[in-house]
């Protein structure tokens, strides 16, 4: 299959969407649909013009995590390191992209589908949307759909997760953080655009800094975290963005932004 295929592009008034389209393998990450998520993602790395990103998907499921037909089809030790190295590649990339990513997720996301969601910054659900990281059933424990589901809610409740198997309704996912919203299924595209537009409006460069400075402070201690922000907001300051931001304020108008 083609990369445009199992991957769509749409971008509209400043937001890139991308959504996954392997319905038929309820939206399996592949190798190919893995490598073809890296490559727009870097490529909107670069782009100006893309302020905000949501992914989302089609068919029957969000995702269904890797693609075990795939896996089973070449069984070396090399050919899983290379699945997980491109994978884990890729969830680091959502994180450190420069523009905020919001999953929209329309239905099931489990395993490696439900890391993807955990690793967006921001994440919308259809309220009859279910998460699983359900691999213990299968005896391949979800240890790197772990590492992003134990930093996007409590430890125990990720526990929970990771050690049954069960999934967990939009409605339990909202109480534990993992997404922001849970709405009507026919409401999900407009909640996503209205949070996503309401962002693509700020400075370009401010949330740079900031998701950046966000990511990097998490895993530092009180004191240096303290003195990092302190860092970030001097550069912030610094800024053009922050300038005309600060003058418009005072001066009771719209900013106009430079992103710079």
């Amino acid at each position: 299959m083609t990369m445009e295929r199992i991957l769509l592009r749409r971008d509209q008034q400043g937001v890139a969407h991308l959504t996954l389209n392997r319905p038929q393998a309820r939206n399996a990450l592949s190798l190919a649909l893995i490598d073809a998520l890296q490559s727009e993602l870097d490529a909107i790395a670069q782009d100006r013009s893309v302020r905000v990103v949501v992914i989302g998907a089609n068919g029957p499921a969000f995702s269904a995590g890797h693609d075990l037909k795939e896996v089973s089809a070449a069984p070396s030790r090399e050919a899983y390191q290379d699945l997980f190295d491109r994978c884990s590649k890729l969830m680091l990339s959502v994180v450190r992209l420069p523009q905020p990513v919001i999953a929209r997720v329309h239905a099931m996301a489990t395993a490696a589908g439900c890391q993807l969601v955990a690793s967006c910054d921001l994440a919308i659900a259809a309220n009859t949307a279910q998460f699983a990281t359900p691999g213990v059933n299968i005896g391949l424990f979800c240890s790197t759909p772990m590492v992003a589901l134990s930093r996007a809610i409590p430890r125990k409740r990720a526990m929970e997760m990771l050690l049954t198997g069960t999934p967990v309704s939009a409605d339990q996912a909202l109480a534990l953080g993992l997404i922001n919203q849970a709405v009507p299924e026919d409401k999900l595209d407009e909640a996503v655009n209205e949070l996503a537009l309401t962002i693509a409006a700020k400075s370009a460069s401010t949330l740079a800094i900031g998701k950046e400075a966000f990511y990097r402070q998490a895993e530092m201690d009180y004191n240096a975290a303290y003195a990092y922000a302190g860092q970030v907001m001097v550069k912030n300051l610094e800024t053009k963005d922050a300038c005309e931001g600060i003058e418009a304020f005072l001066g009771k108008r719209p900013p106009v932004w430079q992103d710079e």
